[in-house]
């Protein structure tokens, strides 16, 4: 495990606690806590441009600056207890030994009824946590919010390959891929193979009812997975391949309201934010949605 440096930080404050929300000792201890932060620093498969590593702890940091209130909720959602984990070192040996790291940790967190809310890291990450959560809710589907299919059979020598994560996820259990606007042709025809039918972004401009038809495939139990490039770039530029034509914030929120009336959400993660230094919005905008993922699912 590694710690957070956080004094790296030009808005670092030593008046509040280091971890996500910078909730006082009361409300963050893992034994009272119902929720539990995994942070995972790991970018090793990452395309283009890298620095998912650096996400965690730019994350914890900007959130220690937001309200415990949700007015929207009218709750506040950290009287549950959200404890915050030792930031995760990689495994050096490989993907398939990082996932499986993943998967131990996520496992252990689940033998202590802990709600897991994953930091990344990259997206391939969520192979370990879907394993671990569906052992322990094996008819649960997933909802994954993403730029990419993430559908290749392998990528650079590798089925843990952060282009692999949904690939390997479709064979544990059923898979709602929302905001898709970027395809391999192998991808392509895996789609036409196995009749899936993903949320291309340019048709969600042409349906208004896309949320509800999107709710009503997801089972009962629901694990959310958020890969941050599933934005637009006009709000969420600090990824590896920011695509246009990404969802909005409204769009997102409005989906996971209607998840949250109709389904239990049983756990989520948040990966793919590589922080641009010194713009903090972006940053902001993870945290914020990782807090409203916690408020809703609670």
């Amino acid at each position: 495990m590694a710690t957070i440096n956080f004094k790296e930080s030009p808005i670092f404050s030593e008046s509040l606690p280091l971890n996500f929300l910078g909730l006082p000792q009361e409300l963050c201890s893992y034994k009272k806590s119902k929720v539990a932060i995994l942070p995972i620093a790991y970018d090793s498969t990452t395309s283009y441009r890298a620095g998912t590593r650096e996400a965690p702890a730019a994350i914890i940091q900007s959130s220690r600056y937001q309200e415990f209130y949700d007015p929207e909720l009218d709750k506040d959602f950290t009287t549950v207890g959200i404890a915050t984990l030792p930031i995760m070192s990689p495994v050096m040996s490989g993907p398939e030994q990082m996932v499986h790291k993943v998967y131990e940790a996520a496992r252990q967190l689940l033998m202590d009824n802990k709600f897991v809310v994953m930091l990344g890291g990259e997206h391939s990450l969520t192979v370990g946590m879907v394993e671990a959560y569906h052992e322990k809710y094996p008819n649960m589907g997933v909802l994954q919010i993403d730029a990419h299919l993430d559908l290749r059979a392998e990528y650079d020598e590798t089925p843990f390959n952060h282009a692999c994560a949904m690939r390997r996820i479709i064979d544990m259990c059923p898979l709602v891929q929302v905001g898709i606007r970027s395809v391999s042709e192998e991808e392509a025809e895996f789609v036409a193979e196995r009749g899936l039918k993903p949320y291309y972004a340019w048709q969600l401009h042409k349906d208004r009812q896309w949320k509800k038809k999107v709710v009503k495939e997801l089972p009962a139990e629901v694990y959310i997975t958020v890969d941050l490039d599933g934005l637009d770039p006009s709000i969420m530029p600090s990824v590896g391949t920011p695509e246009p034509d990404g969802l909005l914030w409204h769009d997102v929120m409005e989906l996971l309201n209607l998840i949250a009336e109709k389904h239990h959400i049983v756990g989520c993660d948040v990966v793919e934010l590589c922080p641009i230094p010194g713009f903090i919005a972006p940053d902001y905008l993870a945290s914020k949605l990782v807090s409203k993922l916690i408020a809703l699912s609670l």
